[in-house]
């Protein structure tokens, strides 16, 4: 079903729209906020998702989760080549 189907590949497409867009915040404001913005989009992520009551809901927070794991990997892969 399309509907399942967009339920699994929200999180991918979220967090891969997500880490190209976390590249510039994370240049001008630094590591920090952006790790504050992907744990804060987790965190609401994982909210939602456990007070989910329908499938557009638990989709919505999985597009958060997707956020959240966008910017700490786009954090993650700096702290990593620049040591």
């Amino acid at each position: 079903s399309q509907l399942l189907t967009s339920f699994t590949s929200s999180l991918y497409i979220a967090g891969l729209i997500s880490s190209f867009l976390a590249s510039p915040v994370t240049g001008a404001f630094g590591r920090k906020p952006s790790i504050l913005i992907g744990g804060a989009a987790f965190l609401a992520g994982s909210a939602l998702g456990g007070a989910a009551v329908n499938v557009y809901m638990l989709i919505l927070g999985r597009v958060l989760l997707g956020v959240g794991v966008g910017f700490a990997n786009q954090v993650c892969t700096i702290v990593i080549f620049a040591v």
